[in-house]
Formats: structure tokens, C-alpha cells, sequence
């Protein structure tokens, strides 16, 4: 798993949303009942846990506990959270509690806590907060949030780093389906921390230092129709930026060799996304990857056809771009596909750079990139693995970040002392007793 936190780091990339007034009314009003009970100086201990593994797994991944400290670092309320609260609470409410509340920061307590990115079993507190009882009673709801959904897609994402295996990338697309923008950047950096290699996430590679990576849409190969869209042609040789070659015309040329060699009519490829290709590749020649499956293009072949010669426009054209591209002396990187049968796709796909590499000796075109999206979950990775697939990444969003087989873990934040007294919950639900644990079972991060 990846390990970028550093707990000592905590003024930078400060999420200006988690702030005190992120938490349940309860806390608030519960703050206010203390201070009326003269219990603001009471000495209590909280342990936060959770009670079953996610996805009816043998681990979790604890993950949230830096962004915990950064929370308890900048802890205090503003101005506008007074004039806020004096509306809310009632008006009985003394003005002296207002002040107590202004003044209140976290300066007294205490963390221990296992270490971020660890792997984490049920009922074992991950983190256990001691000082004044209503200064840890107000933080519960912020730390639940904050390490909740933190630890779910730390954990989805190290489950799909398993079923991967260590030498399939794992890039994170999952922005545009993940709950609202703060959904988006969490699910980032903690699918990095579970084991992803990359983001599609601009902002989180920014943030969170991730690196970050992607393609491009079908949106793009449909933008163009034909050849003639192309108002480019041209691409300077790498190693001699005076001499253009046109990319076109060579394109052209290993198109119709390489139709020749997999026995496909160039009827079959299309225009419009040859011309898309290759001003993709003109834009960006040192890390050309192409969108093969924007066209139905299956070849409809006689029934007795050799299965060989059915292939599709998408390979075909970016075989003839990444051809013409070794002669202006840069190297294509590979290509995506996002839909159909991928086990077989990518079998044909990496045939096809076999053979490619093997009559213009080009040892490298054998081993471009494969990398497959569409929907893919951890039961897809594992039927992948069975079909024998060829696949060298997979590009995964939906399931990953919303978590769709456990939208939830479940983690509580339970008291288990209060000045030197042990407090135990019971329940008739037995699942919800919770029993004290001993000081030393955590090392002390904040003090």
C-alpha cells in the first residue's frame, strides 16, 4: 500500500469544510448540558472502532487519521459560528457558555492511534482520544466522518490491489460518479493509500501529490469525421526538430501493411478516428495511448471465417499511428478499451502487437500497454484472471469510490472512562457492548 502521511504535516491541504460545526446537534447540545452540570473538567476517554470487516472481508485498511489531526490542530469557533449557534440553542442559553465555547480548543487532549495505512481487525480501537468531556465529546462526530469513508475505500481499494496482483497498474477514474466534490478528492487519495498507482483526479494529484493519468474520451474520436478535419498534419522528428514529417500520409501507408498482415478490409477502419489518433499523437507523441472501441466495428465475417481476421477499426488505426510514429522516433505507450468482451479483446489486442513487433523488429510494440475500464469490479478482475486476459491496467471508478457492495463501515465512538472510572455499554444487541481497554495498547500522536 501506498504511505504518503506524514502525521507530523498538518497545515497543509486543509479541507476548509471540516471545521467544528461539522457534527450532529447532539454534540452541541450535549456540550451545553456538561457546562450547565459543572463537567467541563471531568477527565474522559473515547475509543473510536468499528464492529465487522467491510465487503465480509478478513481485514480493513485505517485510513483518515491525519486529516483527525489536522481538525483537532486548527479546532475553534469563529465568530460566525457563535452568531450562528446564539440563533439555534435557547434563548436561556448564558452568554457565559458562548464565551466558554469561543475559547475552547483542542490544546488539551490527547490521541493515541494505530498507524495510518494499517491493516486493522474489528474491535480493536483505532484511535483513543482523552481530556476535558465535552472537548472529546464534540470531535466525535468529525472523527466518525473523517475515518469512516477514509477507511471503506482504503480498504475497496487494497482489495482490488489483491485481486489485481503487484504487476497490474490500478488507475482511480472514479470523480464523476463519486458523492459530490469532497467524495471525489477522499476516494482519490485513500484508493492511492490502498494500493492504486494513479488518479484521473487533477486536483487530488495537486493536493495529495498522486500521480495522475488518462486518456482520452470518445468524445474526441468523434469529433472528428474524416482526414480532412485534420487542420495539423505534421510532427517534428524527436531528434531533429527541423525536419516535419507528415503523420498522415504515413499513417496512410502502415494502415493499409498492417489490414495486410491481420487480414482486415480497410473498409472496415474508420476516417474520422484515424484522424483523431493522429492528432492525438501529434499533440502528444511521447505518451500516445489511444481509445480503440469508439466504433461497433466488429468484422461480420462468413461462419467459417478463421476467427483471426475478425478485429476492429480502433487497433488497426492506432497500430498505423504508432507505426508512423517510431519513424519520426518516438514510441506509442498503448491503448484503452472501455467496452465488450475484454478478456478477448485484450488476448487479440496483444497478438496483434506480437505480430507487429516481430515483422518491423520493433521488440518494444510487443509489449505496449492494455489497459481496460467499463464498470470493472473486483468479481470482473477475478473473471479476467480466469479468462486469461492480457490486460496490463485497469482504469476502475464506480465501484471503487462509492463502495457499492458497503456503502458504509460502521466505525462508533464509544466512552470508556470518565475520571479514572471505567464505563461499559451493555445492550441486549450483544454486537453493541463495548469494553475498556488498557492505555498502552496505542502510541500516543498527539499530546
Amino acid at each position: 500500500m501506498n504511505n504518503f502521511v506524514d502525521s507530523n504535516d498538518l497545515s497543509s491541504n486543509r479541507n476548509a469544510v471540516v471545521q467544528p460545526l461539522l457534527t450532529d446537534w447532539y454534540q452541541i447540545s450535549m456540550a451545553y448540558a456538561y457546562w450547565m452540570s459543572n463537567k467541563c473538567q471531568d477527565h474522559s476517554i473515547f475509543e473510536l472502532f468499528f464492529r465487522k470487516n467491510p465487503f465480509q472481508g478478513e481485514f480493513t485498511i485505517f485510513a483518515g487519521l491525519q486529516e483527525c489531526l489536522k481538525f483537532l490542530e486548527n479546532f475553534h469557533y469563529s465568530d460566525s459560528d457563535m452568531e450562528y449557534l446564539k440563533q439555534k440553542l435557547p434563548e436561556t442559553t448564558g452568554p457565559e457558555f458562548f464565551e466558554f465555547l469561543k475559547g475552547l480548543t483542542a490544546k488539551d487532549l490527547k490521541v493515541y492511534a494505530i498507524s495510518e495505512g494499517s491493516v486493522v481487525f474489528p474491535r480493536t480501537p483505532l484511535m483513543r482520544v482523552e481530556g476535558p468531556l465535552p472537548v472529546v465529546q464534540l470531535v466525535e462526530t468529525t472523527f466518525l466522518t473523517l475515518v469512516n469513508y477514509a477507511s471503506l475505500v482504503a480498504t475497496n481499494a487494497a482489495r482490488y490491489r489483491i485481486a489485481a496482483g503487484n504487476n497490474i497498474k490500478l488507475f482511480e477514474f472514479g470523480l464523476r460518479r463519486a458523492q459530490g466534490p469532497d467524495g471525489g478528492l477522499s476516494a482519490s487519495k485513500y484508493a492511492y493509500m490502498g494500493g492504486f498507482d494513479a488518479t484521473s483526479n487533477v486536483l487530488a494529484g495537486k493536493l495529495y501529490n498522486i500521480p495522475v493519468s488518462g486518456t482520452h474520451a470518445h468524445a474526441y474520436v468523434t469529433s472528428f469525421s474524416s482526414l480532412s478535419d485534420l487542420s495539423v498534419r505534421k510532427i517534428k522528428k524527436a531528434d531533429d526538430h527541423t525536419i516535419e514529417v507528415d503523420l498522415v500520409d504515413r499513417a496512410l501507408e502502415y494502415r493499409t501493411q498492417v489490414a495486410e498482415l491481420l487480414h482486415i478490409l480497410l473498409e472496415e477502419s474508420n476516417d474520422g478516428e484515424l484522424a483523431a489518433f493522429v492528432s492525438f499523437a501529434i499533440a502528444f507523441p511521447q505518451g500516445f495511448i489511444a481509445l480503440i472501441d469508439t466504433y461497433d466495428v466488429l468484422s461480420h465475417n462468413p461462419p467459417f471465417a478463421s476467427k483471426d481476421i475478425q478485429f476492429w477499426s480502433g487497433l488497426l488505426n492506432f497500430c498505423a499511428v504508432a507505426l508512423a510514429l517510431v519513424e519520426v522516433g518516438y514510441q506509442a505507450k498503448g491503448i484503452r478499451i472501455d467496452s465488450g468482451d475484454l478478456a478477448y479483446l485484450s488476448v487479440r489486442a496483444r497478438e496483434t502487437f506480437h505480430k507487429i513487433a516481430e515483422l518491423y523488429k520493433l521488440p518494444w510494440f510487443a509489449n505496449m500497454s492494455i489497459i481496460a475500464s467499463n464498470d470493472i469490479n473486483e468479481e470482473t478482475i477475478i473473471s479476467l484472471h480466469e479468462q486469461g486476459h492480457k490486460i496490463d491496467c485497469f482504469g476502475i471508478g464506480t465501484h471503487l469510490v462509492t463502495c457499492q457492495r458497503q456503502p458504509a463501515l460502521g466505525c462508533v465512538y464509544k466512552m470508556v472512562e470518565v475520571n479514572g472510572n471505567p464505563r461499559i455499554k451493555l445492550s441486549q444487541d450483544v454486537e453493541k457492548n463495548n469494553y475498556a481497554r488498557q492505555k498502552g495498547d496505542l502510541p500516543l500522536v498527539r499530546h
